[in-house]
């Protein structure tokens, strides 16, 4: 199912919290200032390549690979070097009205950075053979370390926010922006309507496509549950909330350009009492845990993959994997 955003309609941070507790997602109802919205991303690619010049040669990586702390850190993190245009997102009426309502006042800041989708035609021939099928296509481990200051992707499986945060409650919200018009050709994000009111689970997921764009979730057939599959579509300025424990993914970049959007990871005021915020109504009504110890079986002990399975592919038409190759719990 296609959505176009933004969707229209008279949006108060209520129903911010009323959208998440029924689908897990919101879209806010007015995009940010397009204008100011293309003009960060015009300086983040003067600043920054997004082409092959980014990738190792297949010798340079294989002499040296590593596997963790490729992404964006602080002290290596592209947006630092654009604080005073970020008000853009951070400073937002509409924004900040709906992480209040979710989050409570004193709200925490985790995270924010740029994510970079990579079309297949920037991707060198020998990192395509090799990470074709894989469900999480970080290239980070493949970027020269330079430019490690961005998330980089070639499309990503259903997966949870909760993937990067074991033993942590659900208590963050991912707000994601994009910076230019994104089109079903673009790489757009797909949610699993309503997926976080089975609460935490390993990644890869039990997934079982139904119908072009509905899935069962769960390994059990009495137990399992359905959801639509939604595309989020819109122009500069679009902006999507959804819970920690919201499946969601992105197909391969089909465009000849790259896809670059901005994701933060606000977190649960840590003063406001129990019971006060939009969050945690929500997380009053999800039937499994909050929290994991373990969130993913996709990777050996050094980082790297060890399954080929990717489901959010299947709608497309494109294959999962080769069949000795998925995980069992697919």
């Amino acid at each position: 199912m296609l959505l176009s955003a933004p969707r229209r309609s008279a949006t108060l941070p209520p129903e911010v919290t009323r959208d998440l507790q029924l689908q897990g997602y919101h879209c806010l109802p007015d995009a940010l200032d397009p204008l100011r919205a293309t003009a960060l991303l015009t300086d983040l690619k003067a600043a920054h390549p997004f082409d092959r010049q980014l990738f190792l040669s297949e010798a340079e990586f294989d002499a040296d690979p590593v596997w963790r702390g490729v992404n964006p850190r602080p002290g290596r993190n592209l947006l630092d070097r654009f604080e005073a245009q970020l008000d853009l997102v951070e400073a937002d009426p509409g924004v900040t009205d709906a992480l209040v309502a979710l989050l409570g006042a004193d709200y925490l800041r985790l995270d924010r950075k740029v994510v970079c989708g990579v079309p297949e035609t920037e991707i060198p021939t020998w990192l395509q053979q090799r990470i074709r099928g894989n469900p999480v296509n970080n290239l980070g481990p493949y970027v020269r370390p330079e430019y490690r200051d961005v998330t980089y992707f070639m499309g990503i499986d259903f997966h949870q926010d909760l993937i990067d945060w074991p033993d942590r409650p659900a208590d963050l919200i991912t707000l994601y922006v994009y910076l230019h018009k994104v089109t079903e050709a673009d790489a757009p994000l797909q949610i699993l309507d309503g997926s976080h009111c089975r609460g935490a689970g390993v990644f890869p997921h039990p997934l079982t496509l139904m119908a072009p764009d509905r899935w069962r979730y769960g390994s059990d057939p009495a137990t399992a549950s359905e959801h639509r599959q939604i595309k989020l579509t819109g122009p500069a300025g679009f902006v999507a909330l959804w819970h920690a424990c919201t499946l969601h993914g992105t197909q391969p970049d089909a465009a000849d350009h790259e896809r670059i959007s901005l994701r933060y990871l606000f977190a649960r005021s840590p003063t406001a009492p129990a019971g006060t915020v939009g969050l945690d109504l929500i997380n009053d009504g999800l039937t499994g845990p909050l929290t994991l110890p373990t969130t993913r079986a996709d990777l050996d002990a050094d980082g790297r993959a060890i399954l080929k399975a990717n489901s959010v592919n299947q709608s497309l038409g494109l294959p999962a994997a080769p069949a000795a190759s998925r995980s069992p719990n697919l």
